[in-house]
């Protein structure tokens, strides 16, 4: 999860942070944050720590995967109506692919044996790299603003009033639109997209 600005990394940020009171939208994004960290993260610490023997299991039994996967759909989600068919068409990408359950697991091992300054360089400031952030209710760690700034230069932020996790399915206009201001005319990172243009 993301953490306040530090006075050592971001001075000036920290001394915002500090001095800002949050919104009544950050109260709920760090309300909804410590509900998934207290109610909703052991799912990461089993595939963390024991990622072959739930993969095995998830292999094993349709009916567990499909178990698996829709919790987190209804629970990531800002009660997003799952069709029978979108569920199954989600569960089916797992349960069939050619890797096999078991990759979307590992990577939380492979991340949590991963050396501890490398995964602490992926999760500090990241001067060089344009960011932009979108923030919906009722995703796992939905932290204030003032956070999200201390990742990198940040050049595009909106907070959304609805979705959640999954926003590309539920809420795919609104990240369109996101990506639009970003990356159009006028956004913020709009250099980026010259760069390309520019090797075409």
């Amino acid at each position: 999860a993301h953490k306040p600005p530090q006075f050592k990394k971001s001075p000036l940020l920290y001394l915002q942070h500090a001095l800002t009171p949050y919104t009544e939208q950050e109260k709920q994004g760090l309300k909804r944050s410590a509900w998934f960290q207290s109610r909703g993260f052991g799912y990461n610490l089993e595939q963390g720590t024991k990622p072959s023997t739930l993969g095995f299991s998830l292999a094993d039994s349709p009916v567990g995967m499909l178990a698996w996967i829709y919790e987190k759909l209804r629970d990531w989600t800002d009660d997003y109506p799952w069709t029978d068919d979108e569920v199954l068409t989600w569960t089916s990408i797992y349960q069939s692919s050619k890797a096999g359950a078991n990759a979307s697991v590992r990577i939380y091992y492979e991340s949590r044996n991963t050396a501890e300054e490398k995964m602490l360089q992926a999760a500090g400031y990241i001067p060089r790299v344009l960011l932009g952030q979108s923030y919906f209710p009722k995703d796992l760690s939905v932290t204030p603003l003032a956070w999200g700034r201390a990742l990198g230069p940040v050049v595009f932020q909106k907070l959304h009033a609805s979705g959640g996790h999954f926003a590309a399915h539920e809420r795919p206009k609104e990240l369109v639109e996101d990506l639009q201001a970003m990356f159009g005319k006028g956004g913020g990172a709009y250099s980026v997209t010259q760069s390309f243009k520019a090797k075409l």
